[in-house]
C-alpha cells in the first residue's frame, strides 16, 4: 500500500454542496483521495497498519490540526517564463507595455525559458498553485520544468504569423510538430515512456485574432482537429482590438472566431481575457462552451477596461482565473487574484454581493481544472485526484475564524500554505519545495534576467 492519511484538518472541499467539514481525516491512495471522514481511518489497509504500528512503512500519516486542506488552485492562464520581465516595463498603458515586451522577448535565449518558467514553479508551489495553462515559445524548455516539478500543466506553443514583425513566436509547422509530439504521449498516458503524460496537456497557441490571419487561424482549427486538440488564445484584450477587427472583418473578434471554428475543436477553447464584449458575443461564448480565464490584477496595473463577471456567470459563461505573465501581474500568487478579482468586481458594480461566497474559489479550482482538461481535479471528494493544498489557519490575520471561505477570498496569503500535492506526490512540505532546486532556480533566473535586459538595451532605440 502507498498511502498518505492527512488527519484533522478543516476540509474545504469546494463539492456541489459546498460541504466544509471540521477536523476531518482524508485518506489518499494510489493518487487520488480514497476515503475522507470516519472511513479513511476504518480503511482496512489503514486501520491495519496502525494496529501493526508500521503506518510510517506502509502508510504516511501527515497530523494537519488548525490548517485548512482544499483543492489545490489552477492558474489559468500565464505565461510562465516572463518571471525574468518582472518589473521591466513599468508604468506604462497596454498599448505602450506590449510592444516594450516585445521588444524585450526578441532577446531570449531557449534556457532562459527553462529558468525563467522554473522560476515561476516555485512561485507557484510556495502559494498553493498545484497546475497551470502557459502559452509562450520553446514550450519544450517548460515542458521540462512540468516534468521535473511535479505539477500539471497544459502548455501552447505561441504561434504567429510568419515575418510577423512582433514576438519571437515559431510558426505553425513548429509548434504542431511539438504539439504532435506530446499530444500522442498525452492521449493513451498509461502507455507512455513519459512519466509525466498523466500531468501534461497540449493545446495548439496562435496569439491572437490581432496576431493571426485568418487564414493562419483557419489552419489552427484544421489542426487541432488533426490532432485531437484545444485552442488557447488572446480574445478582445481591449476595444482598439474590437475596433481593429470590425475594421478588418466587419465583426468583433468573438464572432471572427466563432466563424471560423475556433471555439468548436476537439480539445475545447481557452478564449484568455475576453473583456469587450457585446450580448452576442456573450451568447457565443456560453454556447460552445468556451473558458474565459480572468486576470484581474493585470487589468488594473496597466488600467485596461474590464468586463463584469456576474453577467457571464449567469449568461452560462465557463469563467476561470489566471495570473497572466509575471511582467504584467508582477507576481504568481493566485491567491492575490481571488481577493483582487472579488474586491474589483464588488466595487464595479457597486454592489458587495456580486461573487459571494465561495464562486471565486471555485472558479480559481474546478474553473481551471476543467479548462485545462483535468475534469478530476478540483474537488475534495472520494475518487477525485489528490491535487490539494494544506494552509497554516493559525496566522494572526486568520483570527477569528469566523468564516474559512471568507479568510480564503479575503485573507489568506499565498505564503500560508505549508504542504501541496500533485497525484498524492508531494511538492511542497513544511513550505520545503521538494521537487526543485529554488535556490539555484533563483540565483540562475537572476542572474539571466540582469543578461535579457542588458541585450534589449543594446538595441533599445534612440
Amino acid at each position: 500500500m502507498s498511502a498518505i492519511l492527512l488527519r484533522g484538518g478543516d476540509l474545504v472541499t469546494l463539492d456541489d454542496e459546498g460541504s466544509i467539514l471540521r477536523r476531518t481525516d482524508l485518506l489518499v491512495r494510489d493518487g487520488r483521495i480514497a476515503a475522507i471522514g470516519e472511513a479513511a481511518t476504518t480503511d482496512p489497509e489503514v486501520a491495519a497498519a496502525l494496529e501493526r504500528g508500521t503506518a510510517g512503512e506502509e502508510l504516511e500519516v501527515v497530523d494537519v490540526p488548525r490548517t485548512l486542506v482544499l483543492p489545490g488552485l489552477v492558474n489559468a492562464h500565464c505565461h510562465s517564463p516572463m518571471t525574468l520581465q518582472r518589473g521591466a516595463a513599468e508604468d506604462m498603458p497596454f498599448s505602450r507595455w506590449l510592444p516594450e515586451i516585445w521588444r524585450i522577448e526578441k532577446n531570449l535565449e531557449p534556457e532562459d525559458i527553462y529558468w525563467g518558467a522554473a522560476l515561476a514553479a516555485v512561485e507557484m508551489i510556495r502559494s498553493g498553485v498545484v497546475a497551470f495553462n502557459c502559452m509562450y515559445f520553446r514550450m519544450e524548455q517548460v515542458a521540462a520544468v512540468v516534468r521535473a516539478s511535479g505539477m500539471r500543466a497544459a502548455l501552447g506553443e505561441t504561434v504567429f504569423d510568419p515575418g510577423a514583425g512582433t514576438e519571437a513566436g515559431d510558426v505553425l509547422e513548429r509548434a504542431v510538430q511539438w504539439t504532435a509530439s506530446i499530444a500522442s504521449d498525452t492521449e493513451d498516458p498509461e502507455d507512455s515512456e513519459d512519466p509525466a503524460a498523466q500531468r501534461l496537456r497540449v493545446f495548439l497557441a496562435p496569439h491572437s485574432p490581432y496576431a493571426c490571419s485568418r487564414p493562419l487561424l483557419e489552419k489552427v482549427v484544421e489542426e487541432a482537429h488533426a490532432l485531437g486538440v484545444g485552442v488557447h488564445l488572446h480574445v478582445s484584450e481591449d476595444q482598439r482590438q474590437v475596433d481593429e477587427s470590425r475594421r478588418r472583418y466587419g465583426t468583433t473578434p468573438v464572432q471572427l472566431l466563432e466563424s471560423i471554428g475556433v471555439f468548436e475543436v476537439p480539445g475545447g477553447c481557452v478564449a484568455a481575457h475576453s473583456l469587450v464584449l457585446e450580448p452576442r458575443d456573450v451568447e457565443i461564448l456560453a454556447l460552445r462552451g468556451v473558458h474565459v480565464p480572468h486576470c484581474s490584477i493585470t487589468y488594473a496595473k496597466l488600467a485596461m477596461e474590464t468586463f463584469p463577471l456576474q453577467p457571464l456567470i449567469d449568461a452560462g459563461v465557463r469563467l476561470c482565473l489566471g495570473t497572466d505573465g509575471p511582467a504584467s501581474n508582477a507576481d504568481m500568487d493566485l491567491f492575490a487574484v481571488i481577493r483582487h478579482t472579488a474586491l474589483m468586481q464588488k466595487y464595479m458594480a457597486r454592489d458587495p454581493t456580486v461573487l459571494s461566497g465561495d464562486t471565486l474559489l471555485r472558479l480559481a479550482t474546478r474553473g481551471g481544472a476543467e479548462a485545462l482538461g483535468f475534469a478530476d481535479a478540483g474537488v475534495l471528494r472520494v475518487g477525485a485526484l489528490a491535487d490539494l493544498i494544506v494552509l497554516d489557519a493559525d496566522a494572526p490575520h486568520l483570527q477569528p475564524a469566523h468564516s474559512p471561505i471568507a479568510n480564503l477570498v479575503h485573507s489568506v496569503k499565498g505564503s500560508d500554505v505549508v504542504h501541496s500535492m500533485v497525484g498524492g506526490e508531494w511538492l511542497m512540505r513544511e513550505r520545503e519545495v521538494l521537487t526543485l532546486d529554488e535556490a539555484e532556480i533563483v540565483f540562475e533566473a537572476a542572474r539571466r534576467g540582469a543578461a535579457l535586459l542588458e541585450r534589449a538595451a543594446g538595441e533599445r532605440p534612440a
